[in-house]
């Protein structure tokens, strides 16, 4: 009976729906579930969503792809919780029994799937309860926020909704030193904002504004003007200085791609210049973001992909450098 349901379970991951009929609240315990079925559901489900996390099939060791498997497989069931039922109320209790799973798995009695393939990842890495909490606290507080009046408040909401995801890359990684989690948190955040600032009409569409309030009233974009969606120099000026201060955040955290083993430095510089090419994109459409949703293509990267393999292979030899002057040279004062 166990193994039929796992089959179908790996029939479902992409209808959340249907998932949640055979895991959801009060359904059969996975106790009986073998720790390679709970991998390969979520083996499943990431490659099922492929374009959201490429990184695991393309640059990872393979002896860590099943571990970020398990990982987007929690983040994207938290994510459809929040998201897929359309009543916030609903949404709110599913991800009140999503936590309680998360309590289980650390207490040692993983009952759902995801749980059950991610214990072994907590275990094997020592990854603390706090990023996965945080990121449940994110999207509970997307239940019942839908704009934000300080931009501290929005940093806020990032610092939970966004850098717990590279917290725990790092600790994958093996790499979660306090500096290094810093600089990954800047990168993170600035990542979240320049998605906000490419989706402010798709974004207001469901009913979420992350333009912070004090901002439009300091370029003087009104209430109206924001529900009119209209484009006039005080949403332009407002744009500009929320790109300006997400290209800084994102900047600001390039120095871990210097610190990190050779081949994550390209993961690193993959993800933050991919966020300061969103925000190039903005600019270059005059921040009219409106009615031109600004993209990044494949051409765009390819030519990323290939300047962080360059830069990478360069920090290398600058570090080899030194090592192959001859000794003659290296005496000289």
């Amino acid at each position: 009976m166990m193994a039929a349901r796992v089959d179908r379970m790996g029939d479902h991951v992409n209808d959340f729906h249907q998932a949640l009929e055979l895991w959801g609240p009060g359904r059969l315990s996975a106790a009986a579930l073998q720790p390679d079925d709970a991998s390969r559901y979520c083996r499943q489900l990431a490659r099922a969503h492929y374009e959201n996390f490429p990184v695991a099939t393309l640059l990872l060791p393979r002896h860590l792809r099943q571990h970020f498997y398990n990982i987007y497989a929690y983040c994207r069931w938290a994510d459809d919780l929040a998201d897929e039922t359309g009543d916030p109320q609903r949404a709110a209790e599913l991800l009140a029994w999503w936590r309680s799973g998360l309590d289980d798995c650390f207490a040692g009695e993983a009952r759902h799937p995801v749980f059950v393939a991610l214990a072994s990842t907590i275990n094997q890495f020592n990854i603390p309860r706090q990023p996965f909490a945080d990121l449940i606290a994110a999207f509970e507080q997307d239940q019942c926020v839908t704009e934000y009046h300080t931009f501290d408040a929005l940093l806020d909401y990032c610092g939970r909704s966004a850098n717990p995801v590279g917290r725990l890359v790092l600790c994958l990684l093996r790499q979660d030193r306090p500096e290094y989690l810093v600089w990954s948190d800047k990168i993170c955040t600035g990542l979240q904002l320049a998605n906000f600032w490419q989706d402010v009409a798709r974004d207001y569409d469901i009913g979420r504004v992350y333009l912070p309030v004090e901002d439009r009233v300091h370029f003087g974009y009104s209430d109206s003007d924001l529900a009119d969606r209209v484009t006039n120099p005080a949403f332009l000026n407002l744009m500009e200085f929320q790109v300006v201060r997400a290209r800084a955040h994102l900047r600001s955290g390039l120095p871990l791609a210097d610190h990190l083993p050779g081949r994550f430095q390209v993961d690193i510089e993959l993800f933050a210049r991919g966020g300061l090419k969103i925000l190039d994109r903005i600019e270059q459409s005059g921040f009219r973001v409106w009615h031109n949703r600004p993209r990044i293509g494949k051409r765009d990267v390819c030519g990323m992909f290939c300047r962080a393999v360059l830069r990478t292979l360069g920090r290398r030899l600058r570090l080899l450098q030194p090592h192959q002057l001859d000794p003659a040279v290296e005496a000289v004062p």
